[in-house]
């Protein structure tokens, strides 16, 4: 059973260890902060919301990108007895005035950009702290730590903060309707925490990135928690596009992803080996890759590499592998994970083939984020690993996975029907999620459940399967939507990657590489249908796409079509795209409807 501690209790332990440790520092190590620093700012906040109000089941927000101050904030929150909580810096004045109401939290931390926007939202928020730099009607940093009293007992404050209260709420980024606050607490977390690490250990001084948003609760766990916790060292990265400079940076040795970044990483890994134009290296570098290859396909089919592969293997990797690896930053890796949607086996395999194996986990933020993961020596791909210890879970009738365990949320925040539909009296939380277990225990996803397709002939299909399958066989492609619920065939909204669009252009020497242009260029249409059929290959014939459409635009996370947390937003796609699916249906091929090539 793990040990019942407070996020206060949990940090105050850790800063104690080696006080002029780093804690949390910028790219390239500009700013930082001591443990010693960090835990005399975290006293100096909490006493300023003291003085402010805020105490036990009191909520504060937060609005900024991932920069150094955050943690001494958030944390400083916390040891008020706050529920801290972040929001996504893309939410806009209407979605802040729901969270604000959900929430009720009378305090707003954030960038100064942002406060207009909060302002805008109408919800009479009586205090707005700025990080950067001053906003008339707003309070500094510097001015919320000198309002501490005199009388103000921090060690008190904080040691009254127990397993029960609400460290955080998470605001999931639904694919319908508003977003629901999921409450965790301090209980929720401590076991999250304890038993994660049982699995994937985590030290004092470990190396991690923080690069997704603040309100997303794999960063939140994967850093800040974890950090509280056990004292990783957090190198912040305010914009994504400085991802590859702070990993070289960090040198992580603790690191997660969400799927699309895994599968960046591997496409500027094949970006860069087709671009090399010293002969001699350019042979090397495809010569180690198709080796890697070999080994990706080994593990793929469960089977070990024989004395000539494995030798093969480590001759690649002395020369060429290793070398791969230390230009990603990933060199000093101890564990990697992925989470947070579906990955494609190939990407597993691509990057276990160059020595980095990734554990996928399984999850959500009403299971306090990770519930399933399995250390890299007995990760099998193409699962999730196997439930975190403490854990039961059964499969419903209809094949939905239930979980029941200290990870539980509390409730959605102010929203009783709706935890009742999640969770049965008995404590069993519906995740809406098909998963297989094996005998052994190892976890397969198969789809949401509300998000299986059934064509015109009965057959029940995962689209994230298909579109998974797909998306591994071309980098070009950035979000797939596929298409055949009650139809007779499959097809598929197709979008062009952002940032592999530009290299690409580069690449081929075209003039234009805007998602218009690129979305009727032959060039494109000839890659994508290789890709289409690629991926057709390793589907069962009912499950093929038959009909593509490119579209000429590029998706952004939180707009109409895929939510911050990169899922797709199914309805609202059929109902914008409903002549361009119609069309796939009922027109003749041209006119931007496509096929795959014929392989």
């Amino acid at each position: 059973m793990a040990e019942i501690i407070t996020s206060p209790a949990a940090f105050q332990r850790t800063a104690a260890i080696d006080p002029d440790a780093i804690a949390v520092r910028s790219i390239g190590g500009e700013q930082a902060l001591t443990w010693g620093e960090y835990a005399a700012q975290v006293r100096a906040v909490a006493g300023g919301l003291s003085a402010l109000g805020v105490g036990r089941g009191d909520t504060v927000a937060l609005m900024m990108a991932n920069r150094v101050e955050f943690y001494p904030l958030e944390v400083g929150a916390q040891h008020a007895g706050a529920t801290s909580f972040s929001v996504y810096n893309t939410s806009s004045a209407q979605q802040l005035k729901y969270v604000f109401e959900n929430a009720g939290n009378r305090i707003v931390i954030c960038e100064a950009q942002y406060v207009d926007r909060i302002r805008a939202s109408g919800v009479p928020i009586e205090t707005i702290v700025c990080v950067d730099r001053p906003v008339p009607g707003t309070l500094s940093v510097t001015q919320l730590t000198s309002l501490v009293r005199h009388d103000y007992d921090f060690e008190a404050t904080w040691r009254a903060v127990t397993g029960e209260d609400i460290v955080t709420l998470c605001y999931t980024s639904g694919t319908t309707g508003n977003p629901k606050g999921v409450e965790i607490s301090h209980a929720n977390l401590a076991f999250e925490c304890q038993a994660y690490a049982s699995v994937m250990p985590v030290r004092f001084g470990d190396r991690i990135t923080s690069y997704l948003p603040t309100a997303h609760m794999a960063d939140r766990v994967t850093n800040l928690y974890l950090h509280e916790f056990y004292g990783s060292q957090i190198t912040t990265v305010p914009d994504r596009a400085r991802l590859g400079a702070a990993l070289v940076d960090a040198r992580p040795t603790i690191w997660g992803a969400v799927p699309r970044v895994w599968e960046k990483l591997k496409a500027a890994v094949e970006f860069s080996v087709a671009a090399e134009t010293d002969p001699d290296r350019h042979k090397a570098l495809t010569w180690a890759l198709e080796v890697a290859g070999r080994k990706a396909q080994a593990q793929l089919a469960g089977v070990p590499l024989d004395d000539v592969q494995a030798a093969q293997w480590a001759e690649a990797d002395e020369r060429v592998l290793s070398g791969i690896r230390a230009a990603l930053g990933l060199d000093q890796l101890r564990w990697a994970l992925s989470g947070a949607a579906p990955i494609p086996a190939e990407t597993l395999g691509f990057f276990f083939g160059l020595g980095i194996p990734i554990s996928e986990v399984w999850g959500m933020s009403e299971l306090t984020c990770i519930a399933s993961v399995s250390p890299p020596d007995q990760a099998r791909l193409g699962t999730v690993g196997k439930l975190l210890p403490g854990l039961e879970s059964r499969i419903a009738e209809d094949g939905e996975f239930l979980v029941r365990g200290p990870l539980v949320m509390r409730e959605y925040r102010r929203e009783p029907g709706k935890t009742a539909d999640a969770l049965d009296p008995d404590g069993w939380l519906r995740t809406g999620d098909i998963i297989t277990r094996d005998d052994e225990g190892y976890l397969r996803v198969v789809d949401r459940k509300k998000e299986l397709i059934i064509n015109s002939g009965g057959k029940n299909m995962s689209p994230a399967n298909i579109e998974n399958t797909i998306k591994a066989a071309t980098p070009l492609i950035g979000a797939i939507a596929t298409i055949g619920d009650r139809r007779p065939y499959n097809t598929a909204l197709i979008v062009l990657d952002a940032e592999s669009a530009e290299p690409y252009a580069a690449q081929h020497h075209l003039g234009d590489a805007s998602a218009a242009a690129l979305a009727t260029h032959p060039e494109v249409i000839s890659d994508i249908a290789r890709g289409v059929a690629a991926g057709n290959a390793h589907l069962s014939r009912v499950e093929q796409i038959k009909r593509f459409l490119i579209l000429p635009t590029f998706w952004e996370p939180g707009g109409d079509e895929i939510t911050l947390t990169m899922k797709l937003r199914r309805n609202p796609i059929a109902d914008k795209y409903a002549a361009d699916i119609e069309r796939m249906y009922t027109a003749d091929l041209g006119d931007g409807v496509h096929e795959p090539a014929e392989v």
